[in-house]
Order: C-alpha cells, then structure tokens, then sequence
C-alpha cells in the first residue's frame, strides 16, 4: 500500500490522471456535438408544383456542399406533416403551406424559414358564369357550380375549406369535388368543373396547364382585406396583368388574392450547420423568385406557422457566421463543432488555473511528505545495529533527492526545514556508531 501511494501521488501521475480527465470531456463533447448529416431526405410536394421543383434546385446547391439531398414527391402539406411526425419516415425536413397546421400536434417542429408566397388561384369557366354576374369576386358566386377544392392531404383542401366556412358556403352548395391538380384541370378544359381551387406560386409549372383551356379566367378577391384579417396566415397580394402569361394575357386584368406562405419546416433537433446551409442556397434559389414578391424579401421571417428556429433567427436578421461567411462549408463545421467543444472545456479549466498555486504546494507537500515518512522509519532503526549501513545508504539516498528539489521563494522555509530535519537524523545515526 504504501508503494501504491507512492507511485499514485505523483507529479506525473497527476498530470496523467489530469490529461485523461481532458480527453474523457473532449470524447463526451464530441458525441454530445455530432456533425451535421451528408444525407437528408425532403418532403416536397407533387412532382408538377413548386414545392418539388424548390427541392430539385435546392438538391443542387446542397450538392456543391457534399450534402446528398433526397426529395420526397407527396401529395402536399398534410402529408409532409404525417412524414414529418413519424420518426421511423426518415423525412427531416419539409415544404409546409401557411395555415394549415394544427401547430399544437407538432410541438417538436420548428420553421427554417418562409420561402415565397402560395396565392389561393380560383380559375373559372367564364362561360359558366355568364348568367351569374361574371367575372368571379366574391366565393358566394360559386354556389350551385361544380367546383374542384383540392385533394385529401393538400394545403389547398385545408385553405379552401377554411375559406368556403368563414363565407358560410357548405361543400353541397358548390357540388365540391376533391381532386388532383392534374385531375381537376382535365376535368375544366373537359367541362365537367366550373371552377378549380389551387394553391400554388406564380412560378408553378402547375398553372401553365390552365393557360390553353378555351374560356378560362382568374378570380379576383373582392374581400381580400377581410379574408387576411379574419385568417392571419394569409396576406393580400396584388397580381398585375399578364404577371402569369403575357402570351396568353393571364390575368385580364389587375387582380388581387389571398397568399400563403410556404415554409420550410424541421425538426427542433437540427444541425446549426445545416441551417445556415439550408438559407444561404435558399437565398441564391429565391433570387429569381420575384413575380409576386420583392426580390430580397425571402426567405423570411414571416408569417410562419412554427415558431422560428433561432440559429435561422440569427441567419434572417445577421446573415451567416464569420466561419460560414469565409470558409468552405465543412470547414466551418469542424472548426465550429471544435469550438463548441473547447469553450466549455475552458470555462472549466481557467478556474482551475487560479487554483494552479495551491495545486503546486499540495504537491510539494505530498513530496517532503514522502520524505518525512521515510526519515521516520529512518529514527526509527536508528538503534538496530543490523540495519544501520542499510540506514546509511537510505539517508545518502535521501540528501541526494532532498537536493535536487527545487522550490518558489514562498516554499524556501518548508525546504529548509526539511533538511534541518535530515541533518538531525544524520547526527542521530553518527551518535550511535
């Protein structure tokens, strides 16, 4: 044991000992701060709108970063929701259209960012109106025709729905039909629907498929104003004429409607990294989305459904970090995921250096502490004749050690005092030859 003691106190065993500590914390930091994955998976939308045309450019520009983006085609925001939710899916992130989530039921999701406006587009068969004040302004107007709303799990069933309520229309009186896009606009140019809800951006591949169909207008929003105030996830934008198709002279005429926002959504767990990733692609993406909206103003802040993730909070109001503003985007993970590990573990040790003196006497003392223990058994031979050479060469042993030590200033007594003691022990054993 008292070998043991010997060999545990150390200097060099403290230094190991405290060198192993250091690298447990750094290995626990480590796995406590994952890098971002190489890998997502995206749910978009129908392979014809928008959201799935956001997500191939988007898969582009992650690609230049190393970041393999898989995109997911559904059949829209209530079912990215569901993929969203289910943890076995493997879906991380999501385009959701405002105003349709129950954000109460996904407590674990936040928002990246909004990325363009979604106007609510009710194209009409004028024709099918002409004895009922055409042109189209106010949804009252539909009643009694064959209207298509949207299909089950689309942002556009859950917006015109919500709609058709506040305007005290039940689906009955319109006929309503729930349909694909694709379904819905067969139908229109085939004349079987007199009217078509869909939910999709000015740059929609969707809606050039309604340009060709004979006789086929765009509503305006009479009631815009009262719309946005009674659902606050919706804004008035104005359309000019001809913003659509200047060929096909879509819309006629200056027309207002009613804009969701569609938002890119994660989970609360996301990469810091890969926020700044996500933006800074979007930012270049968005660049040439500016029919409706003003160019810079997306990705924004809002009229999100989710609360706001805050390193996209920080990105929105700040722009990207100094290590993602100059270096490769790897790079920046590292050296930010080495950063986030070293700060803490510096917190921890700059205290610890203002106990460095203190750490430094104990040591000392543990070492004339060695040295006490063995003069002691020293004296305490002193008389046995049999030992007394064996004392002899233990003491030299010990003036040897007790020589080389060196201490501060503030230490010299302690030192002194210990080869007093050694000499008294030396006279002891000369005494007694």
């Amino acid at each position: 044991m008292p070998s043991l003691k010997k060999h545990f106190f150390t200097p060099w065993a403290i230094a190991l000992s405290f060198l192993l500590l250091l690298a447990g914390l750094f290995a626990v930091l480590w796995v406590l701060i994952p890098p971002p994955p190489k890998t997502i998976e995206m749910a978009t939308g129908f392979p014809t709108g928008l959201y799935y045309q956001f997500g191939e450019r988007l898969k582009t520009e992650l690609n230049q970063e190393g970041v393999n983006l898989q995109i997911k085609a559904t059949g829209g925001t209530l079912d990215n929701l569901a993929l969203l939710s289910d943890p076995k899916s493997g879906v991380g992130f999501a385009m959701i259209q405002g105003g349709v989530a129950n954000t109460s039921q996904y407590p674990d999701l936040v928002s990246i960012a909004g990325m363009f406006y979604e106007p609510i587009w009710v194209w009409y068969r004028d024709a099918s109106f002409k004895g009922d004040g055409s042109p189209v302004r106010t949804l009252s107007q539909l009643k009694g025709k064959r209207v298509s709303i949207g299909n089950d799990g689309s942002g556009t069933l859950a917006l015109s729905q919500a709609m058709l309520k506040l305007s005290g229309i039940t689906e009955k009186e319109i006929q309503a039909e729930k349909l694909k896009p694709d379904e819905a606009i067969k139908k229109l140019n085939n004349g079987e629907l007199d009217a078509v809800f869909i939910v999709a951006a000015a740059e929609a591949p969707i809606l050039k498929q309604f340009y060709t169909i004979p006789g086929v207008r765009l509503m305006s929003f009479d009631q815009a104003d009262a719309y946005a105030r009674n659902l606050p996830y919706l804004s008035k934008v104005s359309v000019p004429r001809g913003l659509l198709s200047i060929e096909y002279d879509l819309p006629r005429q200056d027309i207002q409607v009613l804009a969701a926002t569609a938002t890119l959504v994660a989970h609360d767990s996301i990469s810091p990294a890969m926020v700044s990733l996500l933006l800074g692609a979007s930012y270049d993406i968005l660049k040439s989305y500016s029919r409706l909206q003003k160019v810079g103003e997306f990705p924004s802040s809002a009229g999100l459904d989710f609360p706001l993730q805050i390193d996209a909070e920080i990105y929105l109001k700040d722009g990207p970090s100094f290590l993602h503003r100059h270096l490769p985007f790897w790079t920046a993970v590292w050296v930010g995921r080495l950063m986030k590990i070293i700060i803490p573990l510096l917190v921890i040790l700059i205290p610890l250096f203002t106990y460095l003196p203190t750490a430094t006497n104990l040591l000392l003392k543990l070492k004339l502490a060695r040295v006490y223990e063995e003069l002691k058994r020293i004296d305490r031979n002193a008389h046995n004749s049999d030992l007394r050479e064996k004392n002899f060469r233990d003491l030299e042993s010990i003036e040897a050690r007790v020589g080389n030590i060196k201490v501060s200033r503030l230490d010299a007594k302690e030192l002194y005092d210990l080869k007093g003691h050694v000499g008294d022990v030396r006279s002891r054993l000369n005494q007694l030859k």
